[in-house]
């Protein structure tokens, strides 16, 4: 029997196992399709924006560089900042089709934020993101079965089981992660609700006779949107027939010419269609992301438009969410209550995507209404506040979890912390996070927090030293997924610490912990993260 069985050999799949196989937890893959992808899934039709959360996730788990190379990334920064500010990031996004200027950002609204190799966001394309994290997985021991078509769920006591025809696949817990179509969603009986769909989409790759009648980037229309991606051939166009084409057969070519031509108010001619798929608007959400022994995550549990890429940002942060939690309970370590943090503190983001979602897609209804407001939020994003508020719900800086702490830091995704001096001299916070454990960072002179730290030894690792920019603070107390879960001021109380330390890493134990993947604190090499 398996720690966690896991439907769904996607990104969100494949990120959640690779965060249960780093922390020493047994975990199976079952994925429905037999080969590890298909035409669409590469760029550019599979091109994604990840947010600068995303690419923390990466960056955290010494992934950043795989990934960027699978992509063809050669850098995530944009142009050079001027002497002592962060660089400006090159990637600003859009809402409704209409783009963000980079140049309207105010980044010094943003708050606690410091430079780093993962300071914002980057373009790649779910081919690459598996890539990378099939390769990751295997290295850890985790194993995928692909071909696997799960056809019943059933509790079994202190188990769950994953029937798939005559092979039943039985683990401790059990983890749908099979994209918004989600079978495990069906079988273990998840209520979900939402609003029903504006438009069919569709995105091809195409053979045009006139490619030039389509003007490149986002086109908002009388009658609809399309993007003329930068690649010729490549095209997404939303028609807002209140999603009523059957999406159960592909598209012909001549209604995709029709489509085209409707939204885009152009004779343009497709001589031949080589892929072509659909999607819809259709905003849903679980209302529980745990049932027993059954958890959700990604589009399993919320699914919107594609518009953005925020459905798998959100599948990301779902993932990075729940991969310690589960593994600290499959440990028998994790403090009670633990698990059900992760839908407390994920389900209001998912609800919160759908909602931007729902608002991106009544701007761009083809309606004077929608036309109207249309010029107003063009006028907004055009201002510095309005640049920057949106700016800021695409780069996932806007998630702050309510995590009870008094400190505005406290829930907000750590900024990456430089260390000056002492044995992690050079070395900034996403280095020390690469093994999946937490880490308490000390800036005091005293090592005041070196004595209670050892109490949570192999769950938590202990940094010292003075940091290039503490942002007022003397210490930090971060969860394997990036969180600040406590800060001290310069004096900081041990007590409250270990208070927070107990309260996401469970007792403390001077022997050290067992049954946990890793249980020795080990020296750091200078401007390392890896022992």
């Amino acid at each position: 029997m398996h720690d966690v069985v896991i439907v769904g050999a996607g990104p969100v799949g494949l990120a959640l196992a690779c965060e249960l196989g780093l922390a020493g937890c047994s975990v199976l893959v079952l994925e429905r399709e037999s080969g590890p992808g298909f035409p669409l899934r590469a760029a550019p039709l599979g091109r994604r924006g990840l947010s600068a959360a995303s690419v923390e996730a990466f960056y955290r788990r010494g992934l950043l560089q795989p990934l960027r190379a699978a992509s063809g990334v050669q850098e995530v920064f944009g142009a050079a900042p001027e002497a002592g500010e962060p660089p400006r990031p090159r990637l600003f996004g859009h809402f409704a089709g209409m783009v963000l200027d980079g140049d309207q950002v105010d980044l010094a609204a943003l708050p606690f934020r410091l430079g780093g190799p993962a300071l914002e966001g980057m373009m790649t394309d779910l081919e690459a993101v598996e890539t990378v994290l099939s390769e990751q997985a295997a290295k850890l021991g985790v194993e995928i079965r692909r071909g696997v078509t799960v056809t019943a769920v059933s509790p079994n006591g202190q188990s769950v089981v994953a029937h798939a025809g005559a092979d039943a696949y039985e683990a401790r817990w059990l983890v749908g992660c099979d994209g918004g179509r989600s079978t495990v969603r069906r079988l273990a009986g998840f209520e979900f609700v939402g609003t029903e769909p504006q438009f069919t989409g569709y995105a091809l790759k195409a053979a045009l006779a006139d490619p030039e009648k389509l003007r490149p980037g986002f086109n908002l229309t009388s009658t609809g949107m399309y993007i003329r991606m930068p690649v010729d051939g490549h095209i997404a166009m939303m028609d807002f027939d209140g999603g009523a084409f059957d999406r159960s057969q592909p598209p012909t070519r001549d209604h995709l010419q029709a489509v085209l031509r409707r939204v885009s108010d152009t004779d343009v001619t497709i001589d031949e269609v080589h892929i072509a798929s659909t999607f819809t608007d259709r905003a849903m959400q679980t209302t529980a992301y745990r049932r027993g022994r059954v958890l959700l995550a990604g589009d399993a549990a919320h699914i919107h438009s594609p518009l953005g890429g925020q459905g798998l940002n959100t599948g990301i942060g779902d993932a990075m969410n729940l991969g310690w939690k589960l593994a600290a309970t499959v440990h028998g370590y994790a403090s009670d209550g633990l698990l059900d943090t992760y839908a407390d503190e994920r389900h209001p983001i998912g609800a919160a995507v759908l909602d931007w979602s729902r608002a991106q897609v009544a701007t761009m209804r083809p309606d004077p209404y929608a036309q109207a407001i249309q010029a107003v939020v063009r006028d907004l994003i055009g201002t510095r506040d309005g640049a920057t508020y949106v700016f800021e719900r695409l780069s996932g800086s806007w998630i702050r979890y309510d995590l009870g702490g008094e400190h505005p830091l406290v829930g907000r995704s750590a900024p990456d912390f430089l260390l000056e001096g002492g044995l992690e001299d050079g070395t900034r916070l996403g280095g020390l996070m690469e093994d999946g454990r937490g880490v308490v960072l000390d800036f005091t002179v005293d090592r005041r927090l070196h004595v209670s730290a050892t109490g949570w030894e192999g769950r938590i690792r202990y940094a010292a030293g003075a940091a290039g920019d503490d942002l007022g603070v003397g210490a930090v107390l971060v969860r394997p997924d990036g969180v600040v879960a406590w800060a001290g001021d310069h004096h900081p109380d041990p007590e409250a610490f270990e208070q927070a330390a107990s309260r996401w890493f469970g007792a403390p134990t001077a022997a050290g912990v067992t049954g946990c993947a890793h249980t020795d604190p080990v020296p750091l090499r200078a401007g390392s993260g890896r022992p």
